[in-house]
Parts: C-alpha cells; sequence; structure tokens
C-alpha cells in the first residue's frame, strides 16, 4: 500500500496561469466551441426534429382518418350482406311462396306482387332470381321489372359458389355472414336470420360489378312437409354496391368520393384505394374514395403561426449567446482565479482523503484502510499462499502517558510505528487501529514458521529502548496472530480471532505472541460440534425436514404461495432454526447439499398444489457456486416443475460484491422462468442501483421493520417508502413477520401485495399443510386467524 504526500498537486499550480490576453483568447475559443457552436447545434436540431415531429404527427392523423373511413366502409358492407340476408327470409320462409313454387306452373304475377316487386320497392334489391330444385331459374325480377329467365345465365358465375354452398356440395372458409347445412356459424357471426334460415352471403362479381349476392333456401315456415334436404327452391337476391350502398356512405359517414373500381386509384390525384375481396378468397376489385387529411390541414397553419414565433426565438437566441460571449471574455480574468480556488480546494480534498484512510499521528493505515486492504488481500491470495493477520498491543503504555504525558506518548506511537515498518517487510502492511493498538498484515507467507519469525522479530524491536523527550522508556507488546484461509476467510472474522489471541497472550503474562486456536473461542468449538452433528443428520436423512409457511394476498384471504423453511430436529439441542446451522455449513462445504436437497423437496410439495408458488431461500455461498443456475434448474425440471412456479430467495450481500458469476447465474435463472426475490430488503446494503442492475422480481420487507408497525410513527412512513420504491420498479412486495390484525391492516393500506407471517400461519409440516389447504384454499377466517396467532 503506498503513502503519498496529500500536497504533491502543488507543483503544477504555476504552470496552470496565462497572460490576460492569452485568458481572453482561450476565452473565446472555448465560448465558440462549447457555447455558441452546441447552442446552434441543439436548435437546429430542436428545429428539425419539430419539424419531423408535426410532419410524423400529420401522418398519423391522417393515416388513422384513412384507417376509420375503412373501416366504416367494411362495416356498411358487412351490415349490407346482414340486411340482405334478412330481407330474403321474409318470402324465402313463408308457406304460400312455398306453395306456390311447388305448383307445376307457378303463378307469375302473384310472384311479382309478393316477391320481386316487394323485396325491389321495400329492401332495393336490383336483382332477384328464384331456382327451382334443379338450379333452374323459374323467376327473375330485375330493378322492378318482371326479367326474362335467360337473364340467371348472366349472373351464374358470379353466385355458382354460393348456390354450392347452399346446397351442401362445397365448403369454404368460415363466413360471419351467412348460416350454411351442416356448419357451426362463425365465432363472430353477425347474421341477422333465424335459425331456420339456411343461407349463403358474399361480395361476388357480377357483371364486372361489385355487388353483395345471398343464396336463400325457401322454405315453409310451418310444419308442413318440406322437399328433402338440399331440393328446395333458391332465391337468389344481388344488390350493387356502387348504387345506394355508395350515395349511404357520402351523405351519412361523410366519405367523399366513394365508388368502386376496377384499379388502384392513383395517389397523385388525393384518391385512396382498399382492396375488396370475397370471404371465398376472389378479388372483386377495389373502394375508392377522397379520404379527409386533417393532419395537412393543420400541419400548415402551424407552420405559417409557428414559422413566425420560431424566428423570434432565433432572434433571441441569438442575443443571448452574444451577450454570453461578452461575458465570458470580460471574466477570462477571474476564471483565472476561480482555477486557482479550484486547485487549492483539489489539494485539501486530497488532503482530506488521505486522512480518511490515515493515521494522522503515524501516517500509517487506519482501521478502515487496514480492512479494506486485508479484504482485497483475501481475494487476491493463491491457492499455495497464506495470510497472516496480527494484532499488537503495547504492554506498559499507560505508564508512559501517565509518567511522561501525553506528548511523549505521541512520540512513543510515532517510533513504535517506525519500528514495525522496519521489521515486516515492504510488501506488507503496518496499520495503526487506534490508541496503542496496531495490526499487521502478511499477504505472502510460507507459513506458521514465518510469521513467528515476523511476530518474533516485532517483539525484540518493542523490547528495544526507547529514547523519548529525553528519556528512555521500555515497552512491550502482545502480539495475536490469525491465518487465512486455515482459519477462515472472512476479514472480520480473522480480525476477531487475532483479537483473541492477543488477549490469550497478554492474559499469559505479555511480551509474547501467540497464534489463534479453535479452543480460544468457545464459539469456535461449539461450531465445530454443530458440523459434526450436521454431517450426521446428512447421513442419516432423518433429522432435517422442511416446513412451509403460507403466504398470502394483500387482504389476506387467499393463500398464493408457501414459502420452504429448513429445519433441523437436533437429538440433543431440540429443533434449530436455519440460523443456528446454515452459516456452519457454509463455512464447511455442505450448504450445496442442504440447498438442493430442500429444492428437491419443495418441488415435490409444490406439485401437489399447482395454484401456488414456491419460494426457497438460496444461500450467497450456494450462489456463487459455478454451475449454480443449471443446477437450480436440473432439479425443478426434474420434479416436472414450471420454473415460473418457483421464486428463489437471495439476500442482498450477493448483490453488494458485484460478482460476474452472481450476474450470470441470476440472467441465467431469469431466462429459465425462475422469479428472483430479494430477501431482508431494508436491512443490508439496499440500494436503488442493484435493484435496476440485477432486475429482481419481488422485494421482501424484513419483520425487523414490520414488528415496529403501530408502534413506532417512522416504521409505517418506511414501510411505505419501500413499497412505493417497489412498485415503481414494478417489482411485487412481499412484507415478512405479520403478528398483529394492525400490523397486516396497514401493509394492506399501504399497497404490500403479500403478507407472511404468524398472524396468518406458522410454518407447516407436510402433512398439516395438507389438512389445511386440502380443507379450504381460503382458510383465513377469523377463527383460523386467531389459531395460527396463538400457535
Amino acid at each position: 500500500m503506498a503513502f503519498g504526500n496529500p500536497h504533491s498537486s502543488d507543483h503544477v499550480r504555476g504552470s496552470m496561469f496565462h497572460s490576460p490576453a492569452t485568458q481572453i483568447a482561450g476565452s473565446r475559443r472555448r465560448f465558440i466551441a462549447f457555447v455558441a457552436l452546441p447552442t446552434v447545434c441543439l436548435a437546429a436540431a430542436l428545429v428539425l426534429f419539430g419539424l419531423w415531429s408535426l410532419w410524423t404527427t400529420a401522418e398519423r392523423s391522417d393515416q388513422a382518418t384513412r384507417d376509420r373511413q375503412e373501416r366504416e366502409v367494411r362495416l356498411a358492407i358487412g351490415a349490407t350482406l346482414d340486411e340482405l340476408a334478412q330481407s330474403q327470409a321474409g318470402v324465402a320462409i313463408w308457406d304460400p311462396a312455398v306453395v306456390e313454387l311447388g305448383k307445376q306452373k307457378p303463378d307469375l304475377d302473384w310472384l311479382d306482387q309478393n316477391v320481386g316487386t316487394w323485396l325491389n320497392y321495400v329492401f332495393n334489391h336490383e336483382l332477384d332470381v328464384i331456382l327451382d330444385g334443379s338450379n333452374r331459374p323459374v323467376y327473375a325480377m330485375e330493378n322492378g321489372v318482371r326479367a326474362k329467365l335467360e337473364t340467371f345465365a348472366s349472373i351464374e358465375a358470379g353466385v355458382r359458389p354460393l348456390i354450392d354452398a347452399v346446397r351442401g356440395e362445397s365448403t369454404g372458409p368460415a363466413n360471419p355472414h351467412e348460416r350454411l347445412p351442416n356448419r357451426k356459424p362463425h365465432p363472430d357471426s353477425t347474421v341477422r336470420t333465424s335459425p331456420t334460415a339456411v343461407h349463403a352471403t358474399d361480395l361476388v362479381d357480377i357483371r364486372g360489378k361489385a355487388a353483395v349476392a345471398s343464396v336463400m333456401r325457401m322454405v315453409p315456415d310451418s310444419h308442413k312437409p318440406k322437399a328433402a334436404a338440399g331440393s328446395e327452391p333458391l332465391l337468389v337476391s344481388i344488390r350493387y354496391l356502387n348504387t345506394s350502398l355508395m350515395h349511404d356512405l357520402q351523405r351519412v359517414r361523410g366519405i367523399a368520393g366513394a365508388r368502386f373500381t376496377r384499379t388502384v386509384a392513383d395517389g397523385a390525384s388525393g384518391e385512396y384505394s382498399v382492396p375488396l375481396s370475397s370471404f371465398r378468397g376472389r378479388r372483386i376489385g377495389y373502394f375508392t374514395w377522397r379520404p379527409e387529411m386533417p393532419g395537412k390541414a393543420i400541419l400548415g397553419s402551424v407552420l405559417l403561426q409557428g414559422g413566425v414565433a420560431l424566428l423570434a426565438l432565433l432572434v433571441l437566441l441569438a442575443a443571448l449567446i452574444a451577450g454570453i460571449g461578452r461575458l465570458m471574455s470580460r471574466d477570462a480574468r477571474s476564471i483565472a482565479v476561480l482555477e486557482e480556488a479550484r486547485l487549492q480546494l483539489q489539494a485539501k480534498e486530497s488532503q482530506a482523503q488521505y486522512l480518511a484512510h490515515h493515521d494522522p499521528l503515524t501516517a500509517l493505515p487506519n482501521r478502515a484502510s487496514f480492512s479494506k486492504f486485508v479484504e482485497e488481500s483475501i481475494a487476491d491470495l493463491g491457492a499455495e499462499r497464506q495470510l497472516g493477520v496480527m494484532l499488537i498491543d503495547l504492554d506498559r503504555f499507560k505508564n508512559v502517558n501517565d509518567t511522561l504525558g501525553h506528548l511523549a506518548g505521541d512520540r512513543l506511537i510515532q517510533a513504535v510505528a517506525a519500528r514495525l515498518v522496519n521489521c515486516v517487510g515492504a510488501n506488507n502492511v503496518v496499520a495503526r487501529l487506534g490508541g496503542d493498538e496496531f495490526a499487521v498484515c502478511i499477504t505472502d507467507c510460507s507459513g506458521t514458521e514465518q510469521l513467528a519469525g515476523v511476530a518474533e522479530a516485532a517483539l525484540a524491536e518493542l523490547r528495544g529502548p526507547f529514547e523519548i523527550m529525553g528519556s528512555v522508556v521500555h515497552v512491550g507488546g502482545s502480539i495475536g496472530i490469525a491465518i487465512c484461509p486455515a482459519q477462515g476467510t472472512d476479514k472480520t472474522e480473522l480480525l476477531r480471532m487475532a483479537d483473541i489471541a492477543m488477549y490469550r497472550a497478554k492474559g499469559s503474562g505479555r511480551d509474547g505472541w501467540r497464534f489463534f486456536s479453535p479452543e480460544m473461542d468457545e464459539s469456535i468449538a461449539n461450531r465445530r460440534v454443530i458440523e459434526d452433528d450436521l454431517r450426521a443428520a446428512l447421513r442419516s436423512g432423518d433429522e432435517l425436514f422442511v416446513a412451509y409457511q403460507p403466504k398470502l394476498d394483500a387482504s389476506g384471504a387467499q393463500i398464493v404461495g408457501l414459502e420452504a423453511l429448513v429445519r433441523w430436529r437436533h437429538p440433543t439441542r431440540g429443533e434449530l432454526a436455519p440460523d443456528a446451522f446454515i452459516p456452519v455449513a457454509e463455512d464447511c462445504g455442505l450448504i450445496d447439499l442442504i440447498g438442493n436437497w430442500v429444492l428437491g423437496e419443495a418441488c415435490r410439495v409444490a406439485l401437489n398444489w399447482p395454484e401456488l408458488s414456491m419460494a426457497v431461500n438460496i444461500s450467497p455461498v450456494q450462489f456463487r457456486t459455478p454451475g449454480v443456475a443449471q443446477s437450480i434448474s436440473s432439479i425443478v425440471r426434474e420434479a416436472d416443475i414450471d420454473p415460473r412456479r418457483i421464486e428463489l430467495e437471495v439476500t442482498e450481500s450477493i448483490l453488494v460484491e458485484d460478482d460476474e458469476l452472481v450476474k450470470a447465474a441470476l440472467r441465467e435463472l431469469r431466462a429459465e422462468g425462475f422469479r428472483i426475490a430479494l430477501d431482508d430488503f431494508g436491512t443490508g446494503y439496499s440500494s436503488l442501483s442493484y435493484l435496476k442492475k440485477f432486475k429482481v422480481d419481488r422485494i421482501k420487507i424484513d419483520k425487523s421493520f414490520v414488528k415496529r408497525l403501530g408502534q413506532d410513527p417512522e416504521a409505517i412512513a418506511i414501510v411505505q417508502a419501500v413499497i412505493a420504491l417497489g412498485h415503481a420498479m414494478a417489482l411485487s412486495v412481499t412484507a415478512e413477520g405479520v403478528e398483529t390484525e394492525e400490523q397486516g391492516c396497514l401493509l394492506q393500506v399501504a399497497g404490500c401485495n403479500e403478507l407472511q407471517g404468524f398472524l396468518f400461519s406458522k410454518a407447516l409440516l407436510e402433512s398439516e399443510l395438507h389438512a389445511l389447504l386440502n380443507h379450504a384454499f381460503t382458510p383465513l377466517a377469523s377463527g383460523h386467524r386467531a389459531r395460527s396467532a396463538s400457535a
């Protein structure tokens, strides 16, 4: 770790200043380069963007108008098809008409009066033809006048597909305007005829004109005997699109120039065409009209008025740029003064930065800097190397302070620092943690012998006499040593172990050193016992089990998911929560085995209730294991569970480390469909940047915040802020540890998506879960809630 002079930037100050003329010339160049030119470019870009926006808006407005009018046309044509079939039904499903047609020689005058003239006069039919059971014309009327039967020959080709369809002799695509034999109605059917009507209705090409045509079976409307299916008389009715329909489109719907054409309109004429095809796929022609162009009209008006305003704005902008230029030229000398002030501030900031990481008395790294150095050294530690952390506490230092004064004590601290730096080597770091306590990090050592040698050398330096302010003083030291990775890889734990060893050395007579051993710390010994018992539990397979705590919707009335929680039924210690053994499993390499087993159990239970999601906690240590995403996906796939039902809960610590392995695993799991929940949100390093960077799906409010609801006025504000943050980022929010009705109500009002806690249910065994969920899927009546809370 290098120690620089905080005032090292002073030598560059003289080169930063120039003559006033040079300052003014430079100011002008900077003004042109950084103010005038960018402003002009920005103004031009804004003008171009505004013109483009107006043009685009006008085009979209015109396109929307064309689309609307096109929809109106198609709706009008569809309505005409339905009206044509509906008008036929009045005569096609009628006993007298069927009786008359059943005669050997039908009365044509009667058919004129009751069929042809009626359909023409009342419903504007332009051509009606009646066919017998063999599809031969027996009657025809065109434009209100009885026509020759040969008229049918001129339209037969156009209506032949409809005749075949009504006879049941052909099939085609579904048509919402017709009702055919032995076929279900179109799902979007708009027909207005009764269920007894059988008709084929479509767009057709008749004599080179677009028309709507409908062919309907003529059947009695009573229970009289009917002709055999498929041999009934047929009524063929035609209406041309270029007649009354087009007039209605122009007069009622305001569609100018509406007409049917055989070719596409020329775009230069201001007209627009859309193709017209039958439902049976035949191109009939084009519907052509002159669409309204409101966008272009508005654009012309805006350009005229906006041009004047833009010109005035540009003149004002030019005046503003000129004023700024004069101001910058006048203040060139002031800029030099400001630059001097900036350099002085920079120097002071450098000094403050230096003091933030160094002890002001000895210039050694302070506690924060030493802690960071140890952490970085652990991360860079090679597989075959070790790292040593030493804590050194001076013996009899208080006597020096008491007898010679604090100034002498400061001089002694400085002398001790110099001796320690000289004896530990250039690649290692000495730090002052505070008072008379020092720390040493040996970054690359081969074993305990080397560390013991450094400790002996340090003690030898401390035993030597110190000349302080004309007096000779003797002190000594007590040293505690912890080794990485043999005794752990956590910097805080290493410092704690070294501290324990140092106090053991001081308690053993001082002026000595001790390596940390597990026996020095009762908790370390206890962790070893837990590790041994945990390995035995994994071998036996009957002590670990999974409990499932329900998660409910915001109302607390519906179970929406479960959270799988591992438990240990210890033979002597009783039931243990995860906090008692998961850290041990992480340290001793068992966490992957336990985590995979819990995930497999959760998937097996999830199969029983496909409506519920299943949340499973993933340890940070497990998440940093190579291939963790593939392992999790494999377990879930083998259990035949949709990954979208599995929610993986992680803690904020894995996000803070910004590990590429963790990022890659999160991306892979999200791509597979897994949802990611951020557990215990707000208790660690909660940051908006982490949520944006890692793309989680849910945040879980820690129970420490929920517990304070109703007791601490600030608690509800914090919870509301967390919920608002989650919803603003499209995240779901779950509250843990809900124990009272008041907490549940406050969380529901705040907008929390899911609730979890003893108010609703404790964590249940699989058998209890079956009893709960199989009894009722909404189990949270007041009685159950009370029972859950008491449990």
